[in-house]
């Protein structure tokens, strides 16, 4: 037996489609209900079917106005409120192309990605860094206007047509852009049995900020696609305050990444949450000591899911096929996933790297402009993930790390030639390597170590950093080196900086 589990094909997606049209599929017979409650300490800002419509449809229209075209990119420079939503939706609506990006992304790492994506226009909210540029600016209050204008007509067309782009670390060292099709969201349904359990009368409470692909997928457009509520809270929001917000506006799922999970379950916790089914996770490996204290604490389940930025999330356990103890569950129906090495499927139970099959809908067109790139990350018929896994005979897959050096902030993967390309030009630093390292329990962090004449004021390194980089780019520490480990070609090895960063605390 070999590792290549096909669980079936997809329903095919419609040959005329606009990922916009199909997210809002049933706004006009829910017209009055909820669409979105985004939940602050006084109350909830409630968004209706109808209104969360109109001001999407209508804010196409205003971008149309604004001398935009079908097929012109628009770059995404929003805060995390509900503008967000509406303003990404709204452009793929008429056919424009939006790239979300981080609101904490520096003004140098967007210059970046203006460079590779030449949009036609920015959206801006105040506060949020952007480089002076020639390219047209809507400001928000422009963009609250559009909400009541006519509604625009679907641009209907080829599913294959791109919709929007995301932005990646890669092993390069630089962000990539992710091209992904309309029908990547016709894909997402695979998702709503196989990992969510969703159903039209969920409330499901999403952690994330709003300008987050995690968030925006799992936390918005699902539940939209089915009827659903969405719950956010409001920028600002405590931690500690989530189980509260669980409990007082009825979330019957609750999801987020792991840290954030983390982060207000303590041992012992109790909390009372009656309308709760279950908790989602995604963004990184979800550890035991999580889930334990998840299900101490609630009485309920945590299910795990696995994907990418080219891809979403294709392999998970869900409550009608919850995954065996150590494993991450089994490729979604619809899904055709495999464990390859050189030569193809490996057998049954050998390591190999998580790979899914390319008529997969939700996978992406490819990196943007890089044929080359998308081809490196192709074995024949199959995507690599970069990610090792063991396949069971159930099909279920254990993951068993990266195969690369990435390394995972809070959900987000960064690249190590990123972040070290910039602190190389520290004045004063001769070299550098990062890793990401598990500093306690369930807790990684981004550590830095360089070679220099002489240590280097921490505050100095995390002023150079700060001021290229997002914040969760930046290493928390930086430790003073005589040399870096590397192997006989002169590669750093990554991997083995954890003993030295023992040895340096040990000594302090």
């Amino acid at each position: 037996m070999i590792s290549d589990f096909d669980h079936g094909s997809p329903a095919p997606c419609p040959h005329t489609f606009n990922m916009a049209a199909h997210v809002l599929r049933h706004a006009a017979i829910l017209a009055d209900k909820t669409a979105l409650e985004l939940l602050g300490p006084d109350g909830a800002e409630r968004w209706s079917y109808a209104r969360l419509c109109k001001a999407i449809l209508g804010t196409g229209t205003g971008l149309l106005r604004a001398r935009l075209a079908p097929g012109d990119r628009l770059l995404l420079r929003l805060g995390n409120d509900v503008d967000f939503p509406i303003a990404y939706l709204g452009a793929i609506a008429v056919g424009l192309i939006p790239v979300p990006t981080s609101s904490q992304l520096t003004a140098p790492e967007v210059a970046e990605i203006i460079r590779v994506i030449r949009p036609a226009a920015i959206l801006q909210s105040p506060g949020i860094a952007c480089p002076d540029t020639e390219i047209a600016v809507i400001s928000q209050p422009a963009l609250h206007a559009m909400h009541d204008l006519p509604a625009a007509p679907y641009d209907m067309g080829d599913p294959e047509r791109l919709a929007y782009i995301l932005f990646t670390s890669g092993t390069s060292g630089r962000p990539r852009a992710v091209a992904h099709a309309h029908r990547a969201i016709w894909a997402r349904q695979m998702m709503v049995e196989g990992w969510y359990g969703l159903r039209a009368d969920d409330r499901l409470l999403h952690a994330g900020a709003f300008n987050w692909s995690y968030t925006l997928g799992t936390g918005l457009m699902d539940p939209w696609a089915i009827g659903a509520t969405a719950l956010i809270p409001a920028p600002g929001t405590g931690l500690g305050d989530l189980p509260d917000l669980l409990q007082r506006h009825e979330a019957s799922i609750f999801a987020a990444a792991p840290g954030v999970y983390r982060k207000f379950l303590r041992p012992g916790a109790r909390f009372d949450l009656p309308e709760l089914r279950h908790g989602l996770s995604a963004g990184e490996k979800l550890s035991d000591t999580i889930r334990k204290h998840w299900n101490a604490a609630t009485g309920r389940m945590i299910y795990e899911a696995y994907g990418m930025s080219e891809c979403s999330t294709f392999i998970s356990g869900s409550p009608a096929h919850p995954a065996p103890p150590g494993t991450l569950g089994r490729p979604q129906m619809g899904r055709r996933v495999a464990i390859l090495g050189p030569d193809g499927p490996v057998p049954i139970g050998d390591e190999g790297s998580i790979a899914i099959h390319r008529s997969d809908p939700g996978l992406m067109l490819g990196y943007l402009d890089a044929p080359d790139e998308t081809a490196a990350r192709m074995q024949g018929n199959w995507f690599l993930t970069g990610d090792q896994g063991v396949m069971h005979e159930s099909g279920d897959i254990t993951y068993l790390g990266r195969a690369d050096d990435m390394m995972n902030a809070g959900g987000y993967r960064v690249s190590p030639l990123e972040v070290e390309a910039v602190l190389n030009t520290c004045a004063g630093i001769h070299q550098s390597a990062v890793t990401d390292i598990e500093v306690k329990t369930d807790m990684r962090l981004i550590m830095a170590f360089y070679t220099a004449d002489a240590p280097l004021s921490q505050d100095a390194l995390n002023s150079h950093m700060r001021a290229q980089l997002a914040p969760y780019k930046c290493p928390r520490a930086y430790y003073h080196v005589t040399n870096l480990p590397t192997g006989p070609n002169g590669k750093i090895l990554r991997r083995t900086l954890r003993p030295i960063y023992e040895s340096l605390n040990a000594e302090t």
